[in-house]
């Protein structure tokens, strides 16, 4: 093999490791959306940021960016395992309900995030013609997985599930900046400490939606502002 196909061969595999991983990443975002029960939403919470963390690393043999393996360790690290751990302790600590409460029906919001993905591939692989298909892909799955988490923040009613659809909302713009030649690690740096201080934020916030109204059902939120009877 010449060295001409020898590129063109690697340039295939990279492609198709490369779409597999943000595939199946964003499979995980639809199994965010399906789950019912609470600790199943943080464990698959867990492995997406896990494969969130492989597609990082294969992006840094492919794009020979040796920074984006730092990157990869700490979306391992941090996303991975130390968000889902912090997750999990509050859900015993506070005695939560294990069954996920949902403003809207399984079956419909499965065909809302379908539709979500066929918007983001509408709207972006137009307008990323000029780049390579490799950035249009992963853009277009990064925009899915984005809209995925917006949907699952607007449909579940436990904070707790909120915020798994805010983290995986984040996961969808690491996967976008990976893919887009990386991203300089300070960023990836500042974007974890920004999400430990989140996550640090979210924990007060929630022992004290707990204290008020023994429960981290939004509804109580709600009712208490008088909006709803």
């Amino acid at each position: 093999m010449n060295p001409a196909e020898h590129l063109a061969s690697f340039g295939r595999i990279s492609y198709d490791t490369a779409h597999l991983i943000g595939a199946v990443i964003l499979m995980m975002s639809f199994g965010l959306l399906y789950q019912r029960r609470l600790t199943a939403v943080i464990r698959t919470y867990s492995l997406q940021a896990m494969v969130l963390a492989l597609a990082a690393a294969w992006q840094a043999l492919v794009q020979d960016a040796p920074h984006l393996y730092a990157s990869a360790l700490i979306a391992l690290l941090f996303k991975g395992i130390a968000v889902p751990f912090a997750l999990n302790w509050l859900v015993r600590r506070l005695g939560i309900h294990r069954t996920v409460e949902t403003a809207l029906g399984i079956g419909p919001t499965m065909i809302a995030g379908v539709g979500l993905v066929a918007l983001s591939i509408v709207l972006v692989l137009p307008v990323t013609a000029s780049s390579t298909a490799m950035t249009r892909e992963n853009l277009a799955i990064a925009m899915s997985v984005v809209l995925l988490g917006l949907l699952m923040m607007i449909t579940r009613r436990n904070a707790v599930t909120q915020v798994v659809g805010f983290m995986s909302l984040e996961n969808g713009l690491i996967l976008a900046a990976v893919g887009a030649k990386g991203m300089p690690l300070v960023v990836e740096i500042s974007i974890a400490f920004s999400v430990l201080v989140a996550m640090a934020l979210f924990g007060i916030f929630f022992f004290r939606i707990r204290e008020r109204f023994d429960s981290l059902d939004i509804a109580y939120l709600e009712t208490f502002r008088g909006e709803r009877r």
